[in-house]
């Protein structure tokens, strides 16, 4: 294997990743391709993957420089002439010359001048630069981590942190009104409960007038059917009683069930705003029909 060969490697390997990183990134960005949303689906893989190729490249760099460099002491200690050409002198190689130049080693002739002074059985601490393939590692992390911050924190990418919080929100909301249309819906006369919100009591409002009003009045005073603005009651004046009533009619008087026609939630707030009407005094109401309704007796 020639002394640049692996060299040759990794820049082949830079080049390629120049070349395809790009085009996957467009392809990416239309959202349109298989290959596309692979990529961005395992960006992380992907960078990893190049890292770890890098990584054992310039690692077996390091290992043949530093098996020449063996080779070369143990030649000059065994009195064996070697070449007069430097392990950092310029070779005809550009890519070798590039190399060299990163890595900046000190020739072995010259070591003394980056002595630490440090010496420990026959090991010497010596001042060397970091290695490239180091200082790539540490600066290629801060890059990746500035553009991983402003891609996933920062922008508007359906991969942010902001837009999975929205979406996530959105798919709560879905299973939050699906959940309360369960509860509404489970609603009957045993565990019916009085609504006091106004959006309620103005959906129970719509209903009565649209619905009832044609036999109690517009607004409750009582036609054909009983006034529901006093206290007496035929059929019991509790919010479960008046559920029951509109829920099941009373067919012997010409009231309908109207639970062929409202949901069970939407009767609950019919009975809440049928509540709202007891003691209003409306123009002409109709007598008294049924028995005087205590709250709380006989429940």
């Amino acid at each position: 294997m020639k002394r640049n060969l692996i060299l040759k490697i990794a820049m082949v390997n830079v080049i390629l990743a120049s070349l395809l990183i790009p085009s996957l990134v467009s392809a990416a960005g239309s959202g349109n391709t298989v290959v596309g949303k692979w990529f961005i689906q395992n960006i992380i893989l992907v960078i990893g993957f190049i890292v770890f190729v890098f990584v054992i490249v310039l690692v077996a760099n390091l290992a043949r420089r530093l098996l020449i460099l063996q080779s070369q002491q143990i030649l000059e200690e065994s009195g064996i002439a070697i070449r007069s050409q430097s392990i950092n002198e310029p070779e005809t190689s550009l890519l070798q010359r590039l190399n060299d130049r990163a890595w900046s080693l000190v020739p072995v002739s010259a070591e003394q001048s980056i002595d630490l002074g440090h010496d420990f059985d026959g090991i010497r601490e010596l001042d060397n630069k970091l290695p490239p393939w180091w200082l790539g590692l540490f600066y290629g992390s801060i890059v990746f981590a500035g553009i991983y911050l402003y891609y996933y924190h920062g922008s508007s990418s359906e991969w942010s942190s902001n837009q999975e919080y929205l979406a996530e929100m959105e798919i709560g909301e879905e299973l939050k009104s699906k959940y309360l249309d369960k509860m509404a819906n489970a609603v009957n006369e045993k565990n019916v409960e009085i609504l006091d919100g106004l959006e309620d009591l103005a959906v129970g409002e719509s209903v009565f007038k649209m619905s009832c009003a044609a036999c109690h009045g517009q607004h409750g005073e009582g036609l054909v059917a009983p006034n529901l603005t006093d206290e007496y009651w035929v059929h019991g004046g509790g919010v479960k009683d008046i559920f029951k009533t509109i829920k099941y009619g009373v067919p012997e008087k010409g009231m309908i069930a109207w639970n062929t026609q409202l949901r069970p939630q939407t009767m609950q707030q019919l009975a809440s705003y049928i509540l709202t009407l007891e003691g209003t005094n409306p123009p002409n109401p109709k007598a008294k029909e049924g028995k005087l309704y205590v709250p709380g007796a006989g429940e």
